[in-house]
């Protein structure tokens, strides 16, 4: 009996002084419409459940309402370009000059002793190449960044086709593609299966090694067309959906955009949500359908995550690279600079981790995932990234966070416990909202409020400096 209590305890020393693996789920257009938010009509039970051991960031804002520019900030540590070509911008200046770029996240980690590898959709594109169909292997997105990069295509044929794709190997075209479908068959009907598949793959394969590993998960829904088999929308099938806060267009100058991505690249049968309640309401449960097929990959991914042992010292990042409009200021997508379109869900689990599953308040940003990554694992931080590691919070919830910082297009924003600003730096223009009120950001209130105007263009210049 002494004998087995030893070992148990060699055994927890052992684990504890062991360095800790990191998993990171990438979720694609995942605004925090999850029960573990609030959304108590969302079906997301393996997300909730990390939750509830974890620590759910609810003010989590990404620096790019964009999957590439977003992505770039997640993976870098440091700001970049707006556009999502902002990585391969970053891969052009590392083949002319390597000196000059500094080692992005998973390139720090493997410098550190860590296997690194991707599956799916965690930089721009899946699989993390470029060319005309995502996989030419001489253009890689993220260079030195990861031992195995790997996008599993299937009948979608390549990571191009994948991105978009519909069921059954369908791939996007130009004209009468559908937004919403729902098709009776398995989880690999689309292309998460098989990057959920291919991920549990290499999570096995990692946590039977004795070298500690990086393994990033991308998933694609709930993106933009939302298809997800049949059994995923059955929840949603009579359920009534609260209504739609603020649905009218903004008055007055903001960052509203007419919805191109959604509008312009996706057949909708000539209907049209912005004038359309009851295609609203469809295209809002197809979107809520998809988040729950993505919901169901996470479960699958924590279980193997369980099975293999490696939960006791794996580190686990669920990450939705921005949010996404549905309805929200008469916008259906992202790309503008309103709460909807930069409040993503973050959850951090870390093994061991004292009062697990009480929510934070505290205004964090995307990019502190690389210095806080680094000192979980203790890690050198290095120091050219900017952020603030997240261990304050993850220790204790009622720590306070910092100004969030983002961009898109020519526009900044600044959001604090309390305001949001927008600056329109070509002549300017300032948006302030009051986010202590029922208005929100529906109102702007800048021309009353000259000081707090003053005092935040302070804080973005100490910022930007």
């Amino acid at each position: 009996m002494k004998l087995l209590m030893i070992l148990s305890l060699l055994a927890a020393i052992s684990s504890a002084a062991a360095p800790k693996n990191i998993l990171l789920i990438c979720i694609d257009d995942l605004r925090p419409e999850l029960n573990a938010f609030g959304a108590d009509y969302i079906q997301s039970p393996n997300i909730d459940q990390l939750a509830q051991v974890g620590r759910p960031f609810h003010r989590h804002y990404v620096n790019a309402p964009s999957c590439g520019s977003s992505r770039f900030t997640m993976l870098t540590g440091r700001y970049g370009s707006p556009g999502n070509d902002a990585l391969f911008k970053r891969a052009h200046q590392y083949a002319d000059d390597p000196a000059s770029v500094p080692p992005s996240m998973p390139e720090w980690f493997r410098k550190n002793g860590y296997t690194t590898v991707s599956v799916g959709k965690v930089s721009h594109h899946p699989g993390g190449l470029g060319g005309s169909d995502w996989n030419d292997e001489s253009k890689i997105e993220l260079p030195n960044g990861w031992d195995r990069y790997l996008m599993p295509c299937g009948e979608w044929q390549h990571p191009r086709g994948a991105m978009h794709g519909l069921s059954n190997g369908q791939t996007r075209t130009r004209k009468n593609y559908p937004a919403l479908e729902s098709v009776e068959g398995p989880d690999t009907l689309y292309p998460d299966g098989l990057i959920a598949d291919e991920g549990m793959r290499q999570l096995e394969e990692l946590a039977s090694s004795e070298k500690p590993f990086f393994l990033a998960i991308g998933l694609i829904k709930p993106h933009l067309p939302f298809g997800a088999p049949a059994q995923y929308m059955k929840p949603y099938k009579d359920l009534s959906l609260p209504p739609i806060p603020h649905p009218e267009k903004p008055q007055g100058r903001t960052t509203w955009h007419s919805s191109g991505e959604m509008f312009g690249r996706y057949d909708h049968g000539g209907l049209d949500p912005r004038n359309d309640a009851a295609y609203a309401d469809r295209v809002r449960r197809h979107y809520a359908a998809c988040v729950t097929y993505a919901d169901k990959h996470v479960g699958d991914i924590m279980s193997t995550l369980r099975k293999s042992g490696a939960d006791k010292n794996t580190i686990v990042i669920l990450w939705g690279d921005h949010g996404w409009h549905l309805g929200e200021h008469g916008i259906w997508g992202k790309h503008a600079l309103f709460e909807e379109s930069l409040r993503s869900p973050l959850i951090v689990y870390v093994p061991g981790m004292e009062k697990p599953g009480i929510k934070t308040e505290a205004v964090v940003s995307t990019l502190d995932l690389f210095p806080t990554l680094c000192d979980l694992t203790k890690v050198p931080v290095p120091d050219f990234i900017t952020g603030e590691s997240l261990s304050p919070m993850i220790k204790n919830p009622d720590t306070a966070g910092h100004i969030a910082y983002s961009y898109w297009g020519d526009k900044i924003t600044l959001r604090t416990d309390t305001h949001r600003m927008i600056l329109h730096r070509k002549d300017g223009f300032v948006e302030l909202y009051d986010h202590t009120t029922p208005d929100k950001e529906t109102v702007n209130i800048a021309a009353e409020h000259p000081d707090l105007v003053a005092e935040l263009k302070s804080q973005l210049e100490a910022m930007r400096k």
